[in-house]
């Protein structure tokens, strides 16, 4: 992702509310990384991991609280939503753990391997299909032979009836996170416009071609889905 030609969408007015937002939901949260948990717990001890689009850093506390002799690389375009995750990480007294990357994934440099990648609802904001396999290769390439590449992205399933229903069932979810019907429809428009939300095949297909093993689905929670895969040895 090159900075110039992607949009930064989160401001400063976006991240300050933004974990607030999700209070509703934080039990989807809560489940996706204790599955992130259990599948990562057999790296080693002093593993290095990379977070792309970290955001506010919720992935960030919950590993390095689970893994205390882990180190992070954190990725986030978003200033305001960076300076919230250091601040979030001075305050749980981790910082000396972290090394903050403000920009995109194209301008980290190549160093040490990593163990392992998180990119949670980060690539379906990348609406081109060269770009998104870029975006994966990337992220490849920072990780060593057998690393875990974990990635959660909104999906429309394996059918077309199957998606109109999860679509309708996806919005009747966020009125109980409060969303007004305004917010409703803004979200709709976006969708394929502003934010892929691709067949499940296709994610797969963009993750397996660029290094890494077939990937496997571990994680549904309507519209969401997660997969891990590790890089091919």
């Amino acid at each position: 992702m090159n900075n110039q030609e992607q949009p930064v969408f989160f401001g400063k007015e976006q991240a300050a509310g933004y974990d607030q937002r999700w209070t509703k939901l934080a039990p989807i949260r809560d489940a996706l990384h204790l599955l992130l948990r259990i599948r990562l717990s057999e790296l080693p001890d002093d593993a290095q991991v990379l977070c792309v689009g970290v955001g506010t850093g919720a992935e960030l506390l919950y590993l390095a609280q689970a893994f205390p002799q882990w180190s992070f690389t954190l990725v986030e375009p978003s200033k305001p939503m960076l300076d919230i995750c250091r601040q979030r990480a001075e305050e749980d007294g981790i910082t000396s753990r972290c090394t903050f990357h403000e920009g995109y994934l194209d301008s980290l440099p190549l160093s040490l391997p990593f163990d392992a990648a998180t990119c949670l609802l980060v690539s379906q904001f990348i609406m081109q299909p060269e770009e998104r396999r870029a975006f994966f290769g990337q992220m490849s390439n920072q990780l060593r032979p057998g690393g875990y590449l974990v990635s959660a992205d909104l999906s429309s399933g394996a059918s077309d009836s199957a998606y109109k229903d999860l679509f309708e069932v996806w919005f009747q979810m966020q009125r109980f996170n409060g969303m007004l019907e305004e917010g409703i429809e803004k979200m709709r428009q976006a969708y394929g416009r502003n934010v892929a939300v691709s067949a499940l095949r296709e994610i797969e297909a963009l993750i397996a071609s660029n290094g890494f093993d077939a990937p496997v689905l571990f994680f549904q929670a309507f519209l969401i889905r997660a997969w891990y895969a590790r890089r091919t040895t």
